[in-house]
């Protein structure tokens, strides 16, 4: 609902940037800038720009509509996993090695994705916390944004933050949208840099490169809904191969190797 708004009221959006696109062409060449009009307006073309922001908000849409299918989906791996115990015992012929490694990765992955989504929900809360006091249209759409993007690190922030602080600047103007891109900063490097590391501990590290390369993948593999899920897909991957000892050299590979660093710095400090 509060898309189909946003994109109804995008005219308006749009007009609104083009006059403060205008102003500012005309207070560079009251300063003595000279600037090609047509130069311009392609290079700072609202309309462009407006719309860019309503097509990926539609693709966000198209992508919360399947919400329901992955949940019942979720749904029926929960359903499984109660029996899935005695399959794997009566598989392997009641050995245990198995199930060892099986607890280990499913305890990682649980304490992974119950700490991720505690740290996004803090920060879509206080996303829209500050949405509301500086009252920006749509703040729940911008704040559930915020929250779904958390779980991209690097990228995902300022993805989030971008449509936002564009709106803030249209409707309040560019003090109020310097104070939320400030906020979002401040917000993201709290949670992200300070409070997940010591939240999430060693091993669910990822390299730069691994996070471009699992944008790029699963984005082909399944579309917007894969670019979302990419980073939880790739680090449920790593924490299985770091759960076997002959595949957790190819886990230690895909880290950044700070926090494999630091473990073994430790470890051989130990008397």
């Amino acid at each position: 609902s509060s898309i189909r708004e946003f994109r109804a009221d995008l005219p308006e959006y749009q007009a609104r940037l083009l006059i403060m696109s205008n102003g500012v062409q005309q207070w560079l060449v009251g300063k003595g800038i000279a600037l090609d009009p047509a130069i311009w307006q392609q290079s700072f073309n609202p309309n462009v720009a407006m719309q860019l922001v309503g097509n990926t908000l539609a693709s966000f849409g198209n992508v919360m509509t399947n919400a329901f299918l992955i949940l019942l989906t979720v749904i029926f791996i929960l359903a499984e996993e109660v029996g899935f115990r005695e399959k794997l015992l009566n598989a392997r012929g009641g050995g245990q090695d198995s199930l060892e490694g099986l607890e280990s990765f499913t305890d990682s992955v649980n304490r992974y994705l119950a700490i991720k989504t505690l740290l996004s929900l803090a920060t879509g809360l206080l996303v829209l916390l500050v949405l509301w006091i500086l009252d920006v249209d749509y703040p729940v759409m911008w704040a559930l944004l915020a929250f779904l993007l958390n779980f991209v690190p690097t990228v995902g922030s300022f993805l989030a933050a971008v449509p936002a602080v564009l709106l803030a600047l249209i409707q309040l103007g560019p003090i109020e949208a310097g104070f939320l891109g400030m906020a979002y900063v401040v917000i993201n490097l709290v949670i992200g840099n300070v409070i997940e590391p010591r939240w999430m501990g060693k091993g669910l590290n990822l390299s730069p490169l691994v996070v471009f390369l699992s944008l790029v993948f699963w984005g082909w593999v399944l579309g917007p809904v894969g670019m979302l899920l990419s980073i939880p897909l790739t680090i449920l991957v790593k924490i299985a191969l770091e759960s076997d000892s002959d595949t957790a050299w190819i886990g230690i590979m895909l880290g950044s190797g700070k926090a494999q660093l630091r473990v073994t710095q430790r470890q051989e400090d130990e008397p």
